[in-house]
């Protein structure tokens, strides 16, 4: 035993610690205004406006990440990095000197394109720098580093709007963004290869891969209702309410993760799938009760999301060959993204005639059907 731990590759390297730095960047860049641009949306117009920025942000995001690794291919993972961060926060200044709807939305759209290419091209660099036999537990590693940023900007976004402003949280997303280009020229500078460019194309059309995707957008259908219409939904409760909402939802994700990357890597990361649905299920439905609910409810599926994060995003790395990182992180990251729109557009849709109660229900029915995609991939 003693010999075989001693056998194990170092899974932090000093490279991988760059990385951390970009990835703890963006983090901050995208969560900490997720949930501020809805509310200041609103206050130009209306709940609608506030689902329509959340929407522009991740379907820029998506259109974009499926074109990444061109881009990479292009002009490395370096240059890439460095650009995604800059389109992700530098355009947030823009927002200190105008609250148009039309400038909202033009702005989301320019960070969604950057948050695409740092987190496809950060993606593929960190699938490079984990050794594949501690992939789970790598992946894990990550997620911790992205997550904690993230458990503290999106609640702390909403916090600081409320007794600061808007100003400061735009301001600062810009900084804590643009300084994680001081880390870029550590990392690798390998650039895409043609095979990874075309494998988006074959990915997609890989069922392998698209049903470990489609099982993980279910989940995040239910995140974009939950970082775009709990604050709203509660904003007759104390603020402490979505405050310790959105910081439990995510700081249960992050535990998660580690948790279910360690499971995958001894158990396979496909056990996982079927009590994360069920458990984001449940937690989204709580979401409809009172405020102990709310915050219990977030704790559920914050666990049953980082499982499902984990796994499916294990599963899919181990189903590509070597130089396919970039298309898997391409696919998943669009899955993410796409998901998170569709569940911020459909709420949008309905939360006006159904009320939030039922809306946050309705979210938790549409994570269901997923478990019969589960039981097809199991299948030989």
């Amino acid at each position: 035993m003693t010999t075989d731990l001693i056998a194990r590759p170092r899974l932090v390297s000093r490279a991988l610690l760059l990385r951390f730095v970009s990835i703890v960047g963006s983090s901050i860049g995208f969560y900490l205004p997720l949930s501020v641009v809805p509310l200041f949306a609103r206050e130009s117009g209306s709940d609608g406006d506030a689902g329509l920025a959340t929407v522009a942000l991740l379907l820029a995001t998506v259109a974009a990440e499926l074109v990444t690794p061109r881009l990479v291919n292009r002009v490395g993972y370096r240059w890439a990095l460095a650009v995604g961060l800059v389109l992700l926060g530098a355009p947030t200044v823009i927002l200190t000197f105008s609250s148009d709807l039309w400038v909202i939305v033009a702005v989301s759209v320019v960070r969604g394109a950057g948050f695409a290419i740092a987190v496809v091209a950060g993606g593929a660099v960190t699938a490079l720098l984990i050794p594949a036999d501690r992939r789970g537990e790598g992946l894990a590693l990550v997620g911790i580093v992205g997550g904690v940023p993230g458990l503290l900007a999106l609640p702390a976004g909403v916090w600081a709007a409320a007794h600061w402003g808007y100003d400061p949280v735009f301001v600062v997303t810009a900084v804590a963004t643009l300084l994680a280009l001081l880390s870029v020229p550590g990392l690798p500078r390998r650039s895409a290869t043609v095979q990874q460019e075309e494998g988006v194309l074959a990915g997609l059309r890989n069922p392998s891969l698209t049903r470990p995707a489609a099982i993980f957008a279910t989940s995040t259908a239910a995140v974009g209702v939950l970082v775009t219409f709990l604050p709203l939904a509660t904003s007759n409760q104390p603020a402490w309410v979505a405050a310790t909402a959105l910081f439990a939802q995510p700081a249960a994700s992050t535990v998660a993760r580690w948790f279910a990357g360690r499971v995958g890597d001894r158990r396979g990361p496909a056990c996982l799938l079927a009590p994360g649905l069920v458990l984001s299920a449940a937690g989204m439905a709580l979401l409809a009760g009172s405020p102990a609910a709310v915050i219990g409810g977030a704790v559920v599926f914050g666990i049953g999301f980082g499982a499902l994060q984990n796994a499916t995003l294990s599963l899919m790395y181990n189903r590509v060959p070597a130089g396919g990182e970039s298309a898997v992180s391409a696919i998943w990251n669009a899955a993410y993204d796409l998901g998170m729109a569709a569940g911020a557009l459909g709420a949008g849709l309905v939360v006006a005639s159904a009320g939030y109660s039922t809306t946050f229900v309705l979210a938790a029915a549409v994570i269901l059907p997923a478990l019969a995609l589960v039981r097809r991939d199991r299948r030989p």
